[in-house]
């Protein structure tokens, strides 16, 4: 399902995603339509605009949490025109998240692999999106205990890759990466738990280490 303000681009990414195979059961041009229409259509995914009306400020996230919370069990990717952090914080703990910047649709190929990765329960953020927090976070001193390298792992474990995905990107092997992302939850006191993802958490802590929440 297609939330999305301007007619253009929610038609034309309909047609491009029904061209691709995949089945768009229904649009909409406002926040409190997509809630309702999520609720008749029961999606597995919902893309929507941040920015849309009735309010044309953060209505789309706050409709992607209205979602959420009526359908634990379905995917939300979040486009936006600029980086807009903070929203990402509610709803990336519960995974089935992605947030995208709207440029990163036209690299389609890389959109229908987000759309696919939070339909399966993952995560994906846009490399801009990271690698500003990231940035600022080191800026910060707060990622000081990381080298370069753990750095750069860090930031792909944030968009949503696996060890295998970021091994390949780095041309790294996979037991190398596996060592860094230990490092990195070493480093970052990010200890083993029953309950809750350590990657998941590795992200947070620089996401909430920059005020983005």
């Amino acid at each position: 399902m297609i939330a999305e303000d301007s007619a253009l681009f929610r038609e034309g990414l309909a047609r491009l995603l029904t061209d691709a195979g995949q089945d768009v059961v229904g649009t909409c041009g406002d926040a409190l339509g997509a809630v309702e229409l999520a609720r008749t259509l029961q999606p597995d995914v919902v893309v929507l605009d941040i920015r849309m009306p009735p309010g044309g400020t953060d209505d789309g996230a706050r409709a992607a949490v209205a979602i959420r919370d009526h359908d634990p069990a379905v995917g939300i990717v979040l486009l936006s025109q600029h980086i807009e952090a903070r929203q990402a914080m509610q709803l990336l703990p519960r995974g089935r998240f992605g947030y995208l910047l709207k440029d990163r649709v036209l690299a389609f190929d890389e959109f229908l692999d987000t759309l696919e990765r939070v339909r399966q329960g993952g995560t994906a953020l846009d490399p801009e999106v990271v690698a500003r927090l990231v940035g600022a976070r080191a800026a910060e001193g707060r990622l000081d205990p990381l080298s370069a390298r753990e750095r750069e792992v860090l930031a792909l474990m944030a968009e949503g890759l696996t060890n295998a995905g970021i091994a390949a990107r780095l041309w790294l092997t996979e037991r190398t990466v596996e060592s860094h992302v230990t490092s990195i939850f070493t480093k970052l006191a990010i200890s083993p738990s029953d309950t809750e993802n350590r990657r998941v958490r590795a992200v947070l802590t620089f996401l909430d280490a920059t005020g983005a929440g």
